[in-house]
């Protein structure tokens, strides 16, 4: 059965070590769904979080296999039940002087913030689950959707649990 699975995966932080570990995913003909890279609190580690869909063994394959590269310090699979796991969007919506508090009202909702305003558009950010974005996007369709950027989903476990690399 076809899951979304979160991989959370420390990298040694040089050039060239993003395109070995999606390398290996298109090599296996494995789709990303979603990707976020940045340095952690040790400037010489970096965080991959990988959204996949697939089935278990497939992902715990590919999880093996991304274990063996060089520069991958460590990887674990995160269940979402586990974790914080957050994506960032920006969506620029059409606005007419009849349209706009009526967006405002629906940015409020969802504790999304303008960040710029003109004459015909509102810019809003948003972060959240993949889930609240989406249903954010489904709410704005009606007034036109002019132009959408989103990062990929970050995640971090919950509570005391962590990842970090053993030095």
């Amino acid at each position: 059965m076809t899951e979304r699975y979160t991989l959370s995966v420390l990298v040694e932080n040089h050039a060239g070590v993003l395109s070995k570990v999606v390398g290996l995913f298109s090599r296996r003909g494995f789709n990303i769904h979603s990707l976020a890279v940045g340095t952690t609190q040790d400037a010489g580690i970096s965080r991959i979080t990988i959204e996949v869909n697939g089935d278990a063994s497939t992902v715990e394959q590919v999880s093996k296999q991304l274990g063996k590269l060089v520069d991958v310090i460590k990887i674990k699979t995160l269940r979402d039940e586990e974790i914080v796991k957050r994506g960032l969007m920006l969506i620029k919506v059409k606005a007419t002087p009849k349209t706009r508090n009526e967006i405002i009202e629906i940015t409020n909702i969802f504790r999304a913030n303008i960040i710029d305003l003109s004459a015909n558009t509102v810019t809003i950010e948003i972060t959240g689950a993949n889930r609240k974005i989406e249903a954010f996007i489904d709410l704005l369709q009606p007034f036109g959707i002019e132009e959408i950027a989103k990062t990929g989903m970050t995640a971090l476990e919950r509570g005391s649990n962590t990842l970090k690399a053993e030095k």
